[in-house]
């Protein structure tokens, strides 16, 4: 570069200066625009040594680039100088502009600090404006002020270091060093921007491409899950509204997808279970009810809910599964079915009998003895509650005030000795005549075969709504409610008429009589009590009966 002295700047240098800042501006990449920045002192603005000082995320500054001594690039690159240290450099010298100079008188004592420096040799200075080895050129750059705004941010600095003319520069020198570094501040700015873009760029396609990835998993899992999925929407008047199924959920309804969408889920749940839906479908979770099939029949399915949620618009809609339990459905009725019934003949056993019988009894008796009960207090103590005389009786109501059942209706028996038109709840207690012997005599199979045959003439012969059960052995309890004492006595006769015909048993034709007591059921027994009195009045009934006319009924 020529001196302030010449009385014009050469072309060439001129066009030497244009080339590097448009190659600065070019660069591929911000090490490469570093790069740049350096060699460009060293061509186009006339000085041997060049350093790039960048400032990094902590805010002290790194050797990021040098150019003119290979030794000292090797040396110095990527060491990193203290931010307090810089800033003291920065404030101390001379300062030509935005440029800062410090002499060598000045200069020996940032000998010791930590900013990584290049020790030059050469003879002390012979005149005036001649360079000294351990002169200091720092050109800082900021990036570009906002207009109407503040300065700019150093974002680094330029460190220059053995003009070739020896001589500390001039005011051109100083004006094209300091064009120079806002010109690189610019460059450097850009190329961090296009890094910082590209980085972005790089991982937003990383990012689509984990999202795209994620979605396929998805609808592989979706449309290959080996049990039912559904997405529905959530909320709204649309809420439940079917939008998506797989095949293995169309399978299980049989129903194809486009007919799915036309359904939300409460279109397909069967009229018991409604409450059960609106539940999970509100909060999540899971629930064991049943769906409808195309062909109009009921399936049982275990459905779990998943709410996916959007972070900024909340609840955006529900993943279902939606899993067959039929099988186990049928197996635990099995096991339930087994529980409370008799393995032999399918009735129900003892203790569903007690179950049933109980569910119609309270522990309190009915109106008649509440109300008699009132009147012995009355005679012993004076009305419970005073006459007013208006006409109206201010005694609580017996059902509501001693029972706890507000809605209850009481058992009542009907009144023995004549036919006042009460209907009851009869018990029934059978006991077969004569079914030891035919166990005794031709085994227990034939004794099985009997009581098979008796269960199902007795169940023929009742009224749907009645229970016919087992208690075991030869014994067998009919429950029959609605019935006055003349209904039950006909239905004794008209059962033991039906058992007493021939069985086939083995092979043979059988036959077995019956005994029956009749017992009422009424509030304030219990179910033991009751099937106790019908069982005493068997025995009564078998006793009075000349034994060898039991069997034949």
């Amino acid at each position: 570069m020529e001196t302030e002295s010449e009385p014009y700047v050469r072309l060439a240098s001129l066009r030497q200066l244009h080339q590097v800042m448009a190659d600065m501006n070019t660069a591929r990449s911000l090490a490469d625009t570093l790069q740049t920045v350096a060699d460009g002192v060293v061509t186009a603005l006339g000085y041997e040594l060049a350093c790039v000082n960048l400032v990094r995320a902590d805010g002290d500054l790194v050797v990021a680039a040098f150019a003119g001594n290979p030794a000292a690039e090797a040396l110095i690159t990527g060491r990193v100088g203290s931010r307090e240290s810089w800033e003291r450099r920065l404030t101390m010298g001379e300062h030509w502009g935005d440029l800062v100079f410090i002499p060598h008188t000045e200069g020996w004592i940032l000998d010791d600090d930590d900013v990584p420096q290049w020790y030059t040799d050469g003879p002390a200075p012979r005149f005036e404006d001649e360079w000294h080895p351990s002169d200091r050129l720092f050109a800082p750059m900021y990036t570009p002020s906002v207009p109407g705004g503040s300065g700019g941010e150093l974002i680094g600095v330029l460190s220059v270091d053995r003009p070739r003319n020896g001589r500390r520069p001039g005011a051109w020198g100083r004006e094209a060093l300091q064009m120079y570094a806002f010109q690189a501040a610019i460059a450097i700015s850009n190329a961090r921007l296009r890094a910082n873009m590209q980085r972005a760029l790089v991982r937003l396609e990383r990012e689509q491409q984990a999202l795209r990835a994620s979605e396929e998993s998805f609808r592989q899992a979706f449309e290959y899950a080996p049990s039912g999925m559904a997405i529905a929407e959530m909320g709204g008047d649309q809420h439940g509204r079917i939008l998506r199924t797989n095949d293995a959920l169309c399978r299980l309804l049989g129903r194809p997808a486009s007919a799915m969408r036309r359904y939300s889920f409460s279109d397909l749940v069967h009229p018991e279970d409604i409450g059960t839906l609106l539940r999970t479908s509100a909060e999540g979770g899971r629930a064991e009810l049943r769906l409808g099939r195309r062909d109009g029949t009921y399936v049982w399915v275990s459905l779990r809910n998943s709410v996916v949620a959007d972070a900024a618009d909340g609840p955006r809609f529900l993943l279902t599964h939606v899993e067959d339990i039929e099988e186990r459905k049928r197996r635990e009725l099995q096991l339930a079915h087994r529980a409370s019934h008799d393995s032999l003949t399918g009735l129900p056993n003892s203790a569903e009998l007690r179950s049933r019988l109980s569910s119609r009894l309270c522990r309190r008796p009915a109106h008649a003895a509440l109300d008699e009960a009132f009147a012995s207090h009355d005679a012993a103590f004076g009305p419970a509650v005073p006459d007013l005389g208006d006409g109206f009786d201010y005694r609580p109501d017996p059902v509501e005030s001693y029972d706890g059942y507000d809605h209850h209706v009481h058992t009542v028996a009907p009144e023995e000795g004549h036919d006042d038109g009460t209907k009851g709840l009869a018990v029934l207690f059978c006991d077969l005549d004569g079914f030891k012997s035919i166990n005794d005599r031709f085994g227990h199979n034939a004794g099985d075969a009997v009581l098979i045959e008796v269960a199902r003439r007795l169940s023929r012969g009742v009224r749907d709504g009645d229970t016919v059960a087992r208690l075991g052995g030869d014994e067998f309890v009919i429950l029959a409610d609605g019935l006055g004492r003349a209904d039950a006595q006909d239905l004794a006769v008209r059962l033991r008429n039906e058992i007493i015909q021939p069985i086939r048993a083995e092979g043979r034709a059988v036959r077995v009589g019956a005994s029956f007591g009749i017992g009422w059921a009424h509030c304030g027994m219990t179910a033991d009590e009751v099937l106790k009195s019908a069982d005493e009045r068997m025995y009564v009934e078998k006793r009075s009966r000349p034994k060898q006319h039991r069997r034949a009924g």
